[in-house]
């Protein structure tokens, strides 16, 4: 197979100079639309950071003026003194208490008292539920004034001391007289306004400098518009032609880099140019280590046996071998091979396509061992039916026997031992009912480290009579799972005893239990004893496959069958004289989920 590949000549194209112009217009309006915008939010801010500034100078002096009523008996000329204070303070222009005539009953300028507030102009309506408003007004000399006004209410009878208390209060002291022509006098209600003036000026330098600015970024927007204009008519052609080539080439890497095969890449000298994720992970092999080394030596022996054919030209499709990595591990594999020409017929380079078979296989032999399991399980169901009804009448007959024979005779003893091995025979049964029968979960929110305690407590006894240690480990953050904890317990229960039963000289059980990264509960039950020979490892799961003297071969396939109703996986490692580990692997769910 040879591959011609050929690039297409892309054509360049000029950029309409109006194109441009429109960019640089458009650009320009929407920074003078942020920039008004930005203009307004800053006068907003403005007008409610010196809002809140007066009302709290103003809350200030009424706050003065009703402790000094209570306290010292203010009048006005206290007022006066206070308002004057006040009005010291960094940009406080003026304090002035009005009436709603629009006289100056106090101010911090003593010349304003009795005078109008304002000429022309006057004050601002504030209605009687109305806290307070603001306005920005130009006073006399054109100078701009943020005014704050709010009632002034220091006095009323529920904010000082009640006008009958505050009355005798004065009487006691002596200061009651000479107050008719105060403005300033305790429990009158007086329909009074208290103005701030506020100095706007540092605000409106701030919002001046902001529009200097705009105008200056707009006149550089200009400025690099045409400059960009100039530019690209240099630089267009070259500017297309480079970005096609790097979409194409980033379009080729994700493709390749991300192929669900390995793919590997040789140059025309036979040095590896290119690995794919999938065929670091198939061959064990990496690319940084690998980039620039002659394949032959390299890869697993000779493109796994593919060299001598591919050196003849010949194109290899879906042959399937089984390669050796560097690891040791043996790798079901489907490989292709092709040599790469261009289009003048030039040779470049070998192109070799695995694909890893070893999920397949798996697939494959578990179709295989259900399809098997399903026939059993079939067949053991009819068995056991017209098995039982006769051992019931032979147990019978037995337990007759042994009452017509003398204890401790021979016949008795005899139809002992036949009733004896009736019952292990009805106990096979039971098991091959119990393995044939569908698995009906009744699954539930489980406390992992509190089942696998409970069924280690079964075994305990079982474990210190053949002096066995018995080792946990269980993660503080387990993951939930949702599982039928009998079935569950049932299946812990016969990994713990076969793991006991493979160690007939002591040894050490441990138990494992922990949250992986892939969101799933990896459960897993190790020995130290002698471990599964490896002509045993492929049959271990398969039904009344068995090594021991006295075992039914159920157990580790109710094992997995229980494991795989929980949609969970079940791996064994095992090394001959060092033991074996069963790893479960349960997927975690915050809530039920139909099994």
């Amino acid at each position: 197979m040879v591959f011609h590949l050929k690039m297409k000549k892309t054509s360049g194209f000029q950029t309409s100079p109006w194109i441009i112009l429109g960019s640089t217009a458009i650009l320009l309006t929407v920074v003078l639309v942020l920039a008004i915008a930005n203009t307004n939010r800053e006068k907003r801010y403005m007008a409610q950071v010196l809002k809140t500034k007066g009302a709290a100078l103003i809350q200030a002096v009424e706050a003065g003026a009703r402790t000094g009523m209570a306290a010292m008996m203010w009048r006005g000329q206290d007022v006066q003194r206070l308002l004057e204070e006040t009005a010291r303070l960094p940009d406080v222009l003026f304090m002035a208490v009005v009436d709603l005539d629009g006289r100056v009953v106090a101010h911090s300028d003593k010349t304003r008292i009795g005078a109008p507030f304002r000429s022309g102009r006057p004050l601002q309506h504030l209605g009687p539920d109305q806290i307070e408003n603001w306005e920005l007004v130009e006073h006399a000399g054109g100078k701009r004034i943020f005014e704050v006004h709010r009632h002034f209410r220091p006095l009323d009878p529920s904010s000082v001391l009640g006008s009958r208390h505050m009355g005798a209060m004065m009487q006691h002291h002596g200061r009651i007289a000479n107050r008719e022509n105060d403005w300033f006098q305790p429990g009158k209600r007086q329909a009074l306004i208290i103005v701030a003036g506020l100095d706007v000026s540092p605000f409106e330098e701030a919002i001046r400098g902001d529009i200097l600015n705009t105008v200056i970024l707009s006149a550089v927007l200009i400025v690099m518009g045409f400059g960009g204009l100039v530019s690209l008519s240099w630089m267009q052609n070259y500017r297309v032609a480079q970005k096609n080539l790097q979409d194409t080439t980033a379009y080729a890497d994700e493709i390749v880099t991300h192929l669900p095969v390995g793919l590997i890449a040789t140059d025309p000298s036979g040095r590896i140019a290119f690995f794919n994720a999938a065929a670091e992970r198939i061959t064990g092999l990496d690319l940084a280590s690998l980039r620039g080394q002659n394949a032959d030596e390299s890869l697993p022996g000779n493109f796994c046996g593919l060299q001598e054919a591919m050196a003849q030209g010949e194109t290899i499709l879906e042959e399937e071998m089984t390669c050796r990595t560097p690891g040791g591990a043996e790798v079901p594999v489907s490989v292709s091979a092709v040599r790469i020409v261009n289009a003048m017929g030039d040779y470049v380079g070998q192109v070799l396509i695995i694909r890893d078979l070893g999920e397949v296989r798996r697939l494959q032999d578990e179709v295989r061992r259900q399809e098997k399991l399903a026939a059993i399980g079939g067949l053991a169901a009819g068995v056991a039916h017209e098995i039982r009804n006769p051992l019931s009448s032979i147990k019978a007959l037995a337990t007759f026997f042994a009452g017509q024979f003398a204890s401790g005779s021979e016949g008795r003893e005899a139809a002992d031992v036949m009733t004896q091995e009736v019952d292990r025979l009805n106990r096979a049964i039971t098991e091959l009912l119990e393995f044939a029968r569908p698995t009906d979960l009744k699954p539930q929110r489980t406390d992992m480290r509190v089942l696998i305690e409970r069924s280690l407590q079964l075994v305990r006894q079982d474990a210190a009579d053949r002096d066995i240690q018995i080792e946990t480990h269980i993660d503080g953050d387990l993951c939930p799972v949702w599982i039928d904890p009998d079935r569950f317990s049932q299946c812990l229960l016969n990994l713990y005893l076969n793991a006991i039963q493979a160690m007939d000289k002591g040894g050490t059980l441990g138990v494992r239990c922990r949250s992986d990264r892939a969101r799933q509960l990896e459960i897993a039950v190790s020995d130290t004893g002698q471990g599964i020979a490896p002509a045993d490892r492929q049959q271990i799961f398969n039904p009344y496959f068995t090594t021991k003297p006295k075992g039914t071969g159920l157990g580790l396939a109710i094992v997995h069958k229980i494991v795989e109703a929980h949609e969970g996986r079940l791996q064994v490692e095992t090394s001959t004289g060092k033991g074996s580990r069963f790893t479960l692997r349960l997927p975690c769910r915050s809530k039920e989920k139909p099994l």
